[in-house]
This record gives C-alpha cells, structure tokens and sequence, in this order.
C-alpha cells in the first residue's frame, strides 16, 4: 500500500513507503510491510512522469532494483534543485529535546477495522510554544502559506497524524533503512502478537501513538496482500521502468488512505528518502530545521 506529481515546490506524496524486505524465509511474509508509508491510490512510479531530468528520488539497498545513477538522495531538477535534511547526531540530539504539549491522539480503536477515510489536504505544522523550554504544538493547516503565515514551521504534507511529531521525526531521519528494522519487530513477535509489536516499534524510538498505528497496518497487511507477494519474495521492488512490482502495489491498494490518514507523516510527505523510489515532482520539498 500513474502518479501525477504537481508542478509546484512542495508537492503531495503519491506512493507509500513499503519496508525493505529481505526475506530469507517464509515466516518474513507474514509481516508485509510493517513499514508501508503511504500516501494514496494504487499507483505506480515511472520515470517518464518526472518534471524534470534528474534521477528518481530515494536510497537506494539491495532490493530496490534501481542504480544509483537512476535514484538518488536528492533531486537536480535545475532552479527547483532539493537536497534533504541530513540528520545528523546534532540534529537528533536537538530534536530530542523537543516535548510536544498535545494530548496524544486516541489509538484505541484500529483505523484498519473501519472503511478508508476520504482524503483531505493540508499540511501539518510544527508551533513552538516556548523556545527555551523547547515545547510545541501540531497543528493542521490548509496550505503551507497559511501555515508559515500563522508562525508554524511546516514539518510535513497532508494532515497531522499519530507520526507527526518530532520525535517520531528523529527515527525516521536516523534510519537508513527504517523499514527492515520495523519489519524485524513483527518477524520477531509474530507469534506473541500486537502488543509485542507495538513495544518493539517503541523501542526503536517511536511515539506510543505512532508505534500503534505500524503495529496495526502490520496487521492488517499481512492478511490482505499474502497471496501476492509470496511468489515475489526476492523480487526487486522496482520494475525496469521505475514502476513498483505487483506486492507493492497490492500493500498500497489496501491500506494506503488509511496509513496516511493516521500516521500522518511518511518518508515521502517528509521529504526523507527511502528504499523506494519516487520521481523528484512526487516528492515534498519539507527542510527540517532544527
């Protein structure tokens, strides 16, 4: 769980962001995608839909499929030329002292149990609350001007989520390869069953409310796209063209809205790069200045 990237600087994610998978064995098939980020539709990624000649956007490991002159952690597209934050261990260490104010959001109830929400756009913002005391609060706003005009620091596309805190923020920056470690958290706890998950996503450094939401998409993906990607458990991700393979599509055709609607950050929104690749138009151009 044909993309059609905007023609603006900060464009809206049309891909979710599956887990590296290194199967080995088949009891890895039956976490899926544990890190499925998403964004919406079941589409797929071909390099004739860039807006520009650069290579597609992302990090490349062994299973992407793509070389390392085809994607790339930045994007060259002349005047609207992005490079991503590098999170390095100042940065972690500065997001770290960050304490968000809200109340957490209400995870009780599993978003995967209930249809797919209808999409709404905005963009979620960072307002610090006191700089000293380094305390904020998330707020969704309609576009990103209005944000920055409200005094907000624009820390992803799409609606605040679960996942839209800067803590959450630092694991997604601090990983190279975020989506095999969510993904060892549920080989290893398969058989203990969510709550062992959820504790081992916190581990990794997640919010309780983020952990959750991964934990449920765990979940529910297994159980939907089996069948697919058995046969596709070595298979690269992409297809020669940049397209993603058939499991992929089938991870984001199932759970994709609602991932997105309730983690609210992804890779892609966030402007981080991932194993798999994006055209450059598809991905947000988001600075993470902290």
């Amino acid at each position: 769980m044909g993309l059609k990237p905007a023609r603006r600087t900060v464009t809206v994610v049309t891909l979710r962001e599956p887990a590296r998978l290194h199967y080995q064995r088949p009891v890895r098939v039956i976490v899926l995608f544990a890190f499925t980020l998403v964004a919406c539709g079941t589409r797929t990624a071909t390099t004739t839909e860039m807006t520009c000649s650069a290579p597609m956007f992302g990090r490349i490991v062994t299973q992407s499929g793509l070389t390392d002159s085809q994607c790339r952690p930045s994007c060259g597209c002349g005047a609207d030329s992005f490079t991503p934050t590098e999170f390095t261990p100042d940065r972690l260490e500065r997001l770290a002292q960050w304490t968000l104010l809200d109340t957490p959001p209400d995870v009780s109830v599993d978003p995967f149990s209930q249809p797919p929400p209808a999409r709404v756009e905005g963009v979620c913002a960072v307002h610090v609350v006191d700089e000293g005391a380094k305390t904020y609060r998330l707020k969704t706003h309609a576009t990103q001007a209005e944000a920055t005009a409200a005094g907000g620091r624009v820390t992803h596309l799409d609606p605040c989520g679960a996942c839209s805190t800067l803590a959450d923020l630092a694991v997604f920056g601090r990983e190279a390869d975020l989506g095999r470690r969510v993904q060892d958290c549920g080989v290893k706890t398969v058989a203990a069953g969510l709550e062992a998950n959820v504790t081992c996503l916190q581990e990794l450094g997640f919010t309780p409310a983020c952990a959750r939401i991964w934990g449920y998409s765990t979940r529910f993906t297994r159980g939907k796209c089996l069948g697919t990607c058995f046969t596709l458990l070595d298979a690269a991700y992409h297809l020669p063209d940049g397209g993603v393979n058939e499991c992929l599509a089938c991870d984001e055709k199932e759970g994709a809205a609602i991932l997105r609607a309730s983690a609210g950050r992804t890779r892609r929104n966030t402007g981080v790069p991932s194993a798999v690749c994006l055209p450059c138009g598809s991905v947000a151009r988001v600075r993470h200045e902290w």
